[in-house]
């Protein structure tokens, strides 16, 4: 599950507009970053995660992240400083089997437009020709409907969907969404094809988008509701003041903040930590993004736990550093996001005893990398800097935050968590992944 949350510039302690998201997925889907540049196409089509589509003749540049063996990306940031991220919504709608992944829209939704309404066209125009559809898990089956956030550094718009069924809101000052419907009445826009649905139902006055299409069972479960009410709250309470910091922490919070353990996570957490069957997920990525109409800033952890792990800064103009062999759902040591997950699981069970140091660590050379990136941006901007400086803080980030968690691998101790069914749900997903014992 995920949460995905924007502010709009008058919101902010920066005069900037900040979007960001975690994303989550299974413990072993691994999450992989890349920038893709400005391209001319003369392919006819583009295959995307199942289906293909038509090309447009050019995309945008564009920062990605996304499962490792999807085409479509969880949230992305590009060149005109357009964000997206999706979040899965369960519906009454019929499922398809075959069609567009939210990630898949998240991605075309950023290649091609240059705001966030042209953002909006491009995604329900796809919506309404190909529909969504396609399972979801590598290792199981998960279907499901999308929402979205689509930002830019001046608009933003909350767009939710049941099968081909759309309607869409514009953002006042704060929203979030998660993994439930939240838009009821007095959407700004929506699909004809809802229009007529409801004019056949003759109730035009009363009709409740969300009440109707949601699917309460798997909607309760997913504990999206809670969530969303938690978010929303947090940014609606620091309107005007909404920075990095407050944003970091939100990302990094827990149902239970005091001795937390993920054996006692919670769906309800925002940082997620996977557990059993009832919290099959956890938190693969993460990202930050103030969306600055010349050089934004993407900060990205690049790694799950965004808790115990730290963002880094990213600039589109100068590209990332190596991170080593792309990730895939087996566990590989130079892997920069297995690197991690091999502290993350180490940590599972004795997380009590290590993680209040590791975070203080990481926070403290966070607030460092803030400053300088904020700084390095305006000198670039007039010329007394160069792209190789932005890269070189991109690339000490990730070097640094690798030797954190390899310094720290080495001191954690494993212990057991004497909760059969978590050790038992851990041990299953270290054995497919292949991770050493």
């Amino acid at each position: 599950m995920c949460d995905t949350i924007v502010a709009l510039k008058d919101s902010t302690a920066y005069k900037v507009t900040i979007f960001a998201k975690n994303s989550d997925r299974e413990p072993n889907e691994a999450q992989y970053i890349e920038i893709i540049p400005r391209q001319r196409h003369e392919e006819d089509y583009v295959k995307c995660t199942y289906i293909s589509v038509p090309q447009v003749n050019e995309t945008y540049a564009v920062f990605l992240s996304r499962p490792w063996w999807m085409w479509g990306a969880e949230m992305g940031v590009n060149e005109f400083g357009v964000a997206i991220g999706n979040e899965a919504v369960f519906t009454k709608v019929p499922y398809s089997k075959e069609g567009l992944t939210g990630m898949d829209l998240v991605r075309l939704g950023l290649e091609r437009a240059k705001t966030a309404g042209e953002a909006l066209e491009v995604i329900t125009g796809l919506i309404e020709e190909y529909g969504q559809g396609g399972n979801c898990s590598r290792e199981g089956k998960l279907y499901y409907h999308n929402s979205f956030i689509i930002s830019d550094p001046n608009e933003a718009w909350v767009l939710e969907t049941a099968g081909k069924y759309w309607v869409a809101e514009r953002v006042k000052d704060v929203r979030s969404i998660s993994n439930a419907l939240s838009i009821s009445k007095g959407w700004d826009r929506c699909s004809s094809s809802l229009t007529q649905y409801v004019e056949k139902l003759g109730r035009q006055e009363s009709f409740d988008f969300a009440k109707h299409f949601s699917d309460s069972f798997f909607t309760t479960i997913a504990r999206g509701r809670e969530r969303h009410r938690f978010t929303q709250s947090y940014l609606e309470a620091h309107k005007g003041s909404i920075d990095f910091v407050g944003v970091s922490r939100l990302l990094r919070s827990h149902t239970v903040n005091a001795n937390y353990s993920p054996i006692r996570g919670s769906m309800r957490d925002i940082c997620m930590h996977a557990g059993g069957p009832t919290r099959p997920s956890q938190t693969a990525n993460s990202m930050i993004a103030l969306l600055y109409e010349k050089t934004p800033i993407i900060f990205v952890t690049g790694t799950s736990s965004p808790c115990i792990s730290l963002y880094k800064p990213v600039f589109l103009e100068a590209g990332l550093p190596d991170l080593g062999p792309r990730p895939e759902n087996r566990y590989n040591p130079e892997a920069y996001w297995w690197i991690h997950e091999r502290l993350h699981r180490k940590l599972l069970a004795s997380y009590p005893d290590y993680a209040k140091d590791i975070r203080s660590e990481i926070e403290a050379f966070e607030r460092e990398l803030f400053q300088r990136a904020m700084r390095l941006r305006e000198e670039y901007l007039y010329g007394k800097t160069t792209r190789e400086d932005l890269f070189r803080l991109t690339q000490e980030a990730f070097t640094t935050g690798r030797i954190i968690d390899e310094k720290w691998t080495k001191s954690v101790r494993a212990r057991r968590s004497f909760n059969l069914l978590f050790e038992f749900y851990w041990d299953r997903a270290n054995k497919r992944a292949g991770i050493p014992t």
